[in-house]
């Protein structure tokens, strides 16, 4: 179990800038996220909400800046620590990444096998609880291969509980799903996270999902944290940028044209060469 003696943060970004290609990401960034509450991340694409779930995970370092999950300084971290610490770390990706040779059972059942020392009979037993809590128990012998998407990426949350983490991480959890789909996957996060007393973050630009899921929100916009607070704060909020993403406004602080030069001032000069 992760430590901490702050009851309030279970993760912590504290003035973190990042590089990626030699493209600054994210510029002297500091967030919270609330032990034992869905937070969802949110902003424009582009806006580096990935960026934060690879710091988290220590995918990436920061260029300069401390993340910290519990008392554990996660940037850090390598070798066997680093490898101890993500056991305790749930990742559900957007594309599911399941296995596609092994059965839904044997998807579930790979972290544990990998990890613990614990007897085939009580593996099973837990798996088969884990696809019981998302409903795809009679899917157990079936392959990826022969279900939905929505119902991967349902194993693939099953995959991501098996070890009981402290922290659910999930990389655009809605994408792609057809609306009965996406119930289904906003009604297990949440119970999910209420049943087992674990902290979620939600790498989502759905807006509509997070006011019915989340209970803390921030986003990210130009590098940086431009807002915190409850959908229905950030709903009220006055900040153009805010309203703008928001409401789903096609224009406004964020252009629906990329910079370009003048669009007669470029035709002459083609029709001159």
């Amino acid at each position: 179990m992760l430590e901490s003696t702050d009851r309030a943060a279970a993760i912590t970004l504290n003035k973190v800038t990042v590089r990626l290609g030699g493209r600054l990401v994210l510029e002297d960034l500091s967030l919270d996220i609330p032990r034992g509450k869905v937070t969802a991340v949110m902003g424009p694409s582009g806006a580096g909400k990935t960026t934060i779930l690879r710091l988290i995970t220590r995918q990436i370092r920061p260029e300069t800046g401390t993340v910290r999950v519990g008392e554990t300084q996660v940037n850090q971290l390598k070798g066997r620590e680093l490898g101890r610490f993500r056991r305790n770390l749930g990742v559900l990706l957007q594309n599911g990444a399941l296995f596609t040779d092994l059965t839904c059972f044997d998807n579930v059942a790979l972290p544990l096998r990998e990890h613990t020392d614990l007897p085939e009979t009580l593996i099973r037993r837990l798996v088969l609880i884990k696809l019981q809590t998302v409903g795809l128990r009679g899917a157990a012998e079936m392959y990826p291969r022969e279900l939905s998407g929505g119902m991967n990426r349902r194993i693939a949350m099953a995959r991501a509980m098996a070890l009981d983490p402290d922290i659910m991480l999930y990389d655009e959890p809605f994408a792609g799903l057809d609306p009965i789909s996406l119930g289904v996957s906003l009604r297990l996060i949440r119970e999910i996270n209420d049943a087992q007393d674990t902290t979620s973050v939600v790498i989502t630009h759905d807006v509509d999902e997070v006011a019915r899921l989340a209970d803390h929100c921030h986003i990210i916009a130009d590098r940086q944290l431009i807002a915190s607070g409850s959908p229905a704060e950030l709903a009220e909020s006055d900040h153009e940028l805010i309203r703008q993403f928001m409401g789903g406004h096609p224009d406004g602080p964020v252009p629906f044209h990329y910079p370009a030069p003048d669009l007669a001032e470029q035709m002459l000069a083609g029709q001159a060469r």
